[in-house]
């Protein structure tokens, strides 16, 4: 029975390292479409079509996100937005989301 256990949380392990690493892919996706926006602003459609072809799709739900028509619009909207990844995911940029949420916040009340 051990051994079952054992085996179970062994492939539990693979599939959460695989589903990373995937997820990294997304997110290098999203660099290069950023990059594209920069140099010839056409960053917002060249995610939307990646994440609309089949190898985008697979990329997709192997790294835990349905590839349906919402994700592909959040992935434009972030793409526009022109902040990579790395920054967006820091906690700086996150103190100052919602440092500004709160200065609208306080501005509408």
């Amino acid at each position: 029975m051990t051994d079952f256990v054992d085996a179970t949380a062994f492939n539990f392990e693979q599939g959460q390292r695989a589903r990373k690493l995937f997820a990294a892919v997304v997110l290098a996706a999203l660099d290069d479409a950023i990059s594209d926006d920069k140099k010839f602003g056409n960053g917002p459609d060249q995610i939307a079509r990646w994440a609309r072809s089949r190898d985008g799709r697979e990329v997709l739900s192997c790294a835990g996100i349905d590839p349906n028509e919402r994700v592909v619009a959040g992935l434009m909207e972030f793409v526009s937005r022109g902040v990579r990844t790395s920054v967006a995911l820091s906690r700086e940029e996150s103190e100052r989301r919602h440092a500004a949420e709160l200065a609208e916040a306080a501005e509408a009340a």
